[in-house]
């Protein structure tokens, strides 16, 4: 809410000071306007505009600063997620005792390709990679790829992932 107002005075500000501008030299290029403006006042609107412009600058210059924080702090989150993952999928394969092959398999499985792709992947039968699959989710007690999945993700919803203090809540920032 408060980026959308910043976002809209910086443009208003900049929309203003152009319509001056540009009316200033249509009007004295078309010969419209009626009577004359004093000196004085002219270059009193063009310093406005021009001072317009220039705090249209800086404001510009606050926000794309302010985004590019928050994308820095979106990417560091994002780090942290998958590093948090990796970690817990590792961990759980542990638990689960998983062999290296079931583990390549869990992994595959849990990026989401087929069984045909995995065996492919793999240069085993797509039989070999069921019987792996059924192992993996026997270990897990799951029944299939959903819950397998769904096991990481609930996981990862439970867990604290980043800091209170490393980084601002959206609400606060």
């Amino acid at each position: 809410m408060r980026d959308g107002f910043f976002i809209l005075a910086i443009l208003s500000v900049q929309a203003v000071c152009a319509v001056f501008f540009v009316s200033d030299i249509a009007l004295t290029v078309l010969g419209l306007r009626s009577q004359p403006l004093s000196w004085q006042t002219r270059e009193f609107l063009e310093i406005g505009a021009a001072v317009g412009l220039i705090l249209g600058l800086v404001l510009g210059g606050l926000a794309l600063r302010r985004t590019m924080q928050k994308a820095a702090r979106a990417k560091a989150q994002l780090r942290v997620a998958a590093g948090a993952f990796a970690e817990l999928m590792q961990e759980r394969f542990d638990e689960w005792a998983l062999t290296p092959a079931e583990r390549e398999v869990a992994l595959f499985c849990i990026k989401g390709l087929s069984t045909p792709e995995i065996a492919g992947l793999r240069n085993t039968s797509e039989g070999t990679v069921k019987a792996q699959t059924n192992a993996i989710y026997r270990k897990a007690d799951v029944s299939g790829r959903p819950q397998l999945l769904g096991l990481f993700i609930e996981d990862l919803l439970a867990e604290d992932l980043v800091p209170a203090s490393g980084f601002q809540s959206e609400t606060q920032a």
